[in-house]
C-alpha cells in the first residue's frame, strides 16, 4: 500500500523559511515521481514541485528560485526546502506520486489527474 506523510507545516512571518518532507512507502521510490502541490483557501490544486529519477526538478514559476526539491532514496524521503516565504504561498500543502512508467521524459507539467497517491497535507501559513 502506497503510504505518504508530509510533516513541516507551521505558521511563520513573511521572508522566513520551512522545510516539508514526505516520508514515502510502500513502492519502489525510483520508479516514481513525487511532487508537492498546494491549494489555498477558494483557490484550486496546483503544482509546486516535483522530483524524479529523470531530467530536472520541476518547479512552478511562483515558486523558482525561492523553494528547492530534494529527495533522499536511502530515507524514501522528499524535501521541499521553503525560502523568502510569502503571504501568498500559503495553503495545505499535499505530496504526491505518480508512476514513472510510460513516462520516458518524466514529468514535464504537473496535473492533479497524473497524481494517484496522495498524502494527507500539512497546513503552511505565512503571516504578512
Amino acid at each position: 500500500e502506497v503510504q505518504l506523510v508530509e510533516s513541516g507545516g507551521g505558521l511563520v512571518q513573511a521572508g522566513e523559511s520551512l522545510r516539508l518532507s514526505c516520508a514515502a512507502s510502500g513502492f519502489t521510490f525510483d520508479d516514481y515521481a513525487i511532487g508537492w502541490f498546494r491549494q489555498a483557501p477558494g483557490k484550486e490544486r496546483e503544482g509546486v514541485s516535483c522530483i524524479s529519477r529523470i531530467g530536472r526538478p520541476y518547479y512552478a514559476d511562483s515558486v523558482k528560485g525561492r523553494f528547492t526539491i530534494s529527495s533522499d532514496n536511502a530515507k524514501n524521503t522528499v524535501y521541499l526546502q521553503m525560502n523568502s516565504l510569502k503571504p501568498e504561498d500559503t495553503g495545505i500543502y499535499y505530496c504526491a506520486a505518480t508512476s514513472l512508467m510510460g513516462r520516458p521524459l518524466g514529468i514535464a507539467v504537473m496535473l492533479v489527474a497524473d497524481f494517484d497517491s496522495w498524502g494527507q497535507g500539512t497546513q503552511v501559513t505565512v503571516s504578512s
